[in-house]
C-alpha cells in the first residue's frame, strides 16, 4: 500500500471510518491546468478562506488562484495545455502528477477539486482518489458533445461534479453520476457599467466597430490571430469606416497575434492588452459585433448580449475528424445552452475569411437579425441568473471535507439555500 495511503475497514462501518478519516484532513487541493480554471477556481478559494477558515486550499495552479488565498505549490495555468500534444507534453503531464502525488503522500488531502482540463486532470483524479481524497469536480467534463461512453470512468473517478452549464445536471444524474448546475463565475458578476462606459469611450469612434477575441491559449491566438484579421479586413472592404480591436489576455498573447498577422496589424485595426489597457467588459460594450474564437470569451459577449460570430480554426483533417467524433449540431457555448443556433458559429473550421466574414456583416446591417440575437443572448444569461458557483461550491467542498454524505438531494439542498 502507498505511503501514507487510507485503507476503509470491510466490516460494514465504511461511514464510521470516513468521519474519522475527514475529522484529520483539513486540505482541499485544486488542479488547474489553464487560464480559464484559474478564474474558475479563484473565487471558491476566497470563498472557503472567509468562511471556513479551518480549511487549508492549496493549488496548482495560476495568479488568480494565489491572489484569492491559495497556498501555491506550483504554476500551471499561466497558459493552456489544449494544442501540446506529442511525447514531450504526455512526459511533461507525467513528471506534474508524480509531483503531486508525492506531496499528497506527505500531506494527507482530503478533497481533490480539479477544475477543466479532464485529460490532464483525470489521470490525476486516479491516483489520489486511493490516498483517501475525495474527488468534486468544478466545471463538469463535456463528455455530451464529445465521449459520452466515458461515462463509466467519470462515476468510478468522481464523487461530485458540479456543473457551469444548466442542462449539464439532467444529463450527468440521468446517467449515473452525482451532479449539480451551480452555475457560471461569468455571468453571476455584475458588470460596472460606469467603468466600461469610461474605457469604450477610449476606443475608436467610427462605425461598425468589431472587436476581435483570439483567446487566452497561446494555441488559439496562433491558430485564429490571422483568420480573425483577415475577416476585419473583409469587413472593412464593405465598410471603409470600420474600426477593430484585438482585445488580448496579456502581453505575450499580443505579441502572438501580431505575429499571426504577418509581424504587424492590419489597417483599421489597433491593440488592446487585459489590464494594461483596460478590461475586456470595456472592449466587449464598445463593439458593435464581436468575432470571437470558441471557448468561455463567448460566455463574455452574452454577457452583454453581444452579437457575435464564434470561431476555431483547425486543419483540414483537424475539422473532418472532429466531425466525426463530436456530437450534435452546435459547438459555441450560447448556442448550446440555447439549444438551437442563435448566432453564427465556424467551429471547428477550415476555411477561409470569406464565410465568416458574410455572417459577420449581416450582423452589422440587418437590424431585425441584430436586435433578434440581442435578444436570444439575454435569454441565456437569464438561465444563469440566482446561482452563485463561488459559495455553492465552498460549502459543498466544506461537507465532503467534514466526511457527510453528498448525493443528489444533498446538492439540490445546498442550491436551494443559496437562492
Amino acid at each position: 500500500m502507498a505511503e501514507g495511503a487510507a485503507q476503509a475497514p470491510s466490516n460494514g462501518t465504511a461511514s464510521g471510518y470516513l468521519s474519522r478519516v475527514a475529522s484529520t484532513r483539513r486540505i482541499v487541493l485544486f488542479t488547474a491546468q489553464e487560464p480559464s480554471g484559474d478564474a474558475h477556481a479563484a473565487p471558491v478559494i476566497a470563498q472557503l478562506r472567509a468562511r471556513y477558515p479551518h480549511i487549508e486550499p492549496v493549488a496548482w495552479g495560476g495568479p488568480k488562484m494565489e491572489a484569492a488565498g491559495a497556498t501555491m505549490l506550483g504554476r500551471t495555468a499561466d497558459d493552456g495545455v489544449m494544442g501540446l500534444a506529442g511525447v514531450s507534453k504526455v512526459l511533461e503531464v507525467k513528471r506534474l502528477h508524480d509531483d503531486i502525488v508525492a506531496w499528497a503522500r506527505r500531506n494527507p488531502v482530503a478533497v481533490h477539486m480539479p477544475v477543466d482540463s479532464p485529460s490532464a486532470n483525470y489521470p490525476l483524479c486516479a491516483r489520489l482518489k486511493p490516498l483517501g481524497a475525495r474527488v468534486v469536480n468544478l466545471v463538469a467534463p463535456q463528455l455530451w458533445a464529445w465521449a459520452p461512453w466515458r461515462i463509466r470512468k467519470v462515476r468510478r473517478l468522481s464523487d461530485v461534479l458540479l456543473c457551469l452549464l444548466p442542462f449539464e445536471e439532467e444529463w450527468f444524474r440521468s446517467r449515473g453520476a452525482v451532479a449539480k448546475f451551480v452555475g457560471h463565475p461569468l455571468l453571476v458578476r455584475p458588470i460596472d457599467a460606469e467603468a466600461a462606459d469610461l474605457e469604450a469611450a477610449q476606443l475608436p469612434s467610427s462605425r461598425p466597430r468589431v472587436v476581435l477575441l483570439p483567446g487566452s491559449r497561446s494555441s488559439e491566438v496562433r491558430k485564429n490571430g490571422r483568420l480573425l484579421a483577415e475577416t476585419f479586413s473583409a469587413i472593412r472592404a464593405r465598410h471603409a469606416a470600420a474600426e477593430a480591436v484585438v482585445f488580448a489576455s496579456s502581453e505575450a498573447n499580443g505579441e502572438r497575434f501580431i505575429t499571426a498577422c504577418g509581424g504587424a496589424l492590419p489597417q483599421g485595426i489597433s491593440l488592446r492588452v487585459a489590464g494594461r489597457d483596460g478590461s475586456i467588459e470595456g472592449a466587449i460594450r464598445w463593439a458593435d459585433l464581436a468575432i470571437a474564437v470558441s471557448g468561455t470569451v463567448s460566455l463574455d459577449c452574452t454577457r452583454q448580449a453581444k452579437p457575435m460570430v464564434g470561431v476555431y480554426r483547425t486543419s483540414w483533417f483537424e475539422a473532418t475528424f472532429a466531425g466525426l467524433i463530436l456530437k450534435g449540431p452546435n459547438f459555441l457555448l450560447p448556442n448550446i445552452v440555447a439549444g438551437r443556433r442563435i448566432v453564427p458559429e465556424f467551429v471547428p473550421y477550415a476555411g477561409g475569411a470569406e464565410p465568416i466574414a458574410r455572417a459577420a456583416l449581416a450582423l452589422v446591417e440587418d437590424r431585425a437579425l441584430v436586435e433578434r440575437t440581442t435578444e436570444d443572448l439575454r435569454q441565456v444569461a437569464g438561465r444563469f441568473l440566482g446561482r452563485d458557483p463561488a459559495p455553492i461550491a465552498a460549502d459543498v467542498l466544506a461537507r465532503a471535507v467534514a466526511g457527510e454524505r453528498l448525493g443528489n438531494a444533498e446538492l439540490d439542498a445546498i442550491v436551494a439555500a443559496h437562492r
